[in-house]
């Protein structure tokens, strides 16, 4: 009888220990691997593509900031600025326009929106006249383009509270798109001294 020095016995053992994966077994499990993998990383590409990208919203951001304040910062009176009456102390209301209520120097009448003669963001002298704007590509006061971003602008009547009369408080609404992203600010503008103009 042969002890575990034998030479069949060590053989026996070197096998078994010896023993190691088939090329098939190892085919089948870079193909697993591999299905796995691209799974993954296909999950990823998605996640990826359907994410923001950081900056282009923090230029939405700011772009979006820097109109607001650009309309916010206007006048807020009854009556157009360039009318005589618009700076006048006995104007109290859109009825000491030169042209009365509802007249074309009435900055509440409705809709909302310039005046004839203002053509552009250079001719705009109250917050009313920017109801409407569309700024595609966006470009600044100063003129400096932003391929790609486009804006707009909302203003309109709200109601904030029963003290506040309707023509008195204003909401404006700035979206700024760029690619299928949007982002959109909004703020309320009181008009709490009408016979203030710059």
């Amino acid at each position: 009888m042969c002890t575990s020095d034998c030479p069949a016995n060590r053989a026996r053992v070197r096998s078994i220990t010896q023993a190691g994966l088939s090329l098939v077994e190892l085919i089948m499990f870079i193909v697993i691997v591999s299905v796995g993998v691209a799974g993954i990383l296909a999950v990823f590409n998605v996640t990826t593509r359907s994410s923001a990208d950081p900056q282009i919203r923090k230029q939405m951001t700011a772009i979006a900031e820097s109109l607001l304040e650009e309309v916010s910062l206007k006048p807020f009176s009854f009556c157009d600025p360039d009318d005589p009456s618009a700076a006048l102390p006995a104007t109290t209301s859109s009825a000491g326009c030169t042209g009365g209520s509802n007249g074309a120097n009435d900055e509440s009448r409705l809709p909302l929106g310039p005046e004839a003669g203002e053509a552009g963001r250079a001719d705009f002298d109250n917050v009313s006249d920017y109801n409407g704007l569309s700024v595609s590509p966006y470009s600044d006061v100063s003129g400096t383009s932003f391929p790609g971003y486009a804006a707009t602008v909302a203003v309109a009547q709200q109601q904030l509270e029963t003290t506040i009369p309707l023509a008195d408080s204003l909401r404006i609404t700035i979206t700024v798109a760029h690619g299928n992203e949007a982002l959109s600010l909004s703020a309320y503008r009181l008009r709490y001294a009408p016979r203030s103009l710059p």
